[in-house]
C-alpha cells in the first residue's frame, strides 16, 4: 500500500501524456491552485458521471483560479475517444505505468463489491500555488463529489 497524502505535504511532481500525446507538467501550472483528480476508467458510468460534472463545474472553477487535471492508467487513445464522447474541456491525462497515482496514494487495495481488490482509489487533490497538498480526499464517490468539493473549497 503507497503512502497517502496529507495536507501541507509537496505534491509529487509529474508529467504526463494528454489525450493527444502532449506533455502535461504540474510544475508547469505553479502559481495556480490545481484540482487533481485520479479516476479508474474511461468510458465507465461512475468515471463518466464525474468528468462530466467536472466539465459542468469548469467556468466557475475557472472562475476562481483553479486548474482540473484528470489522471487514469487509460490509454492516450482511449482518453480521446472518452474526451470527444463527453465534450470534457479539461486535460485528461494518461498514466499508464501508475507511477503518479502510486505517489499519490490512489492506487493501492480498496473494497469493491465486498471483496478486497487492487487498482485506482478514485482520489482528489487540491494543489496550491506553491505546489503543497492543500486539500487530500480519498475514496471519493463518483455521483456527487464534486459539488461536495465545491462546498469543501468555499464554492458554493
Amino acid at each position: 500500500m503507497t503512502e497517502r497524502l496529507s495536507p501541507g505535504d509537496i505534491a509529487p511532481d509529474f508529467t504526463l501524456p494528454d489525450a493527444d500525446g502532449n506533455e502535461v507538467s504540474l510544475a508547469d501550472l505553479r502559481g495556480k491552485r490545481v484540482i487533481v483528480y485520479f479516476y479508474p476508467a474511461a468510458s465507465t458510468p461512475g468515471c463518466t458521471k464525474q468528468a462530466c460534472d467536472f466539465r459542468d463545474s469548469l467556468d466557475r472553477l475557472a472562475s476562481e483560479g483553479f486548474a482540473v487535471l484528470g489522471v487514469s492508467p487509460d490509454k492516450p487513445a482511449k482518453l480521446v475517444k472518452f474526451r470527444d464522447q463527453q465534450s470534457l474541456t479539461f486535460p485528461l491525462l494518461s498514466d499508464e505505468d501508475k507511477s503518479v497515482l502510486s505517489a499519490y496514494g490512489a492506487y493501492g487495495e480498496k473494497k469493491l463489491y465486498g471483496k478486497t481488490v487492487v487498482g485506482v482509489i478514485r482520489s482528489t487533490f487540491v494543489i496550491d500555488p506553491a505546489g503543497k497538498v492543500e486539500l487530500a480526499q480519498y475514496a471519493v464517490k463518483a455521483t456527487g463529489h464534486v459539488a461536495k468539493l465545491r462546498r469543501d473549497l468555499g464554492l458554493d
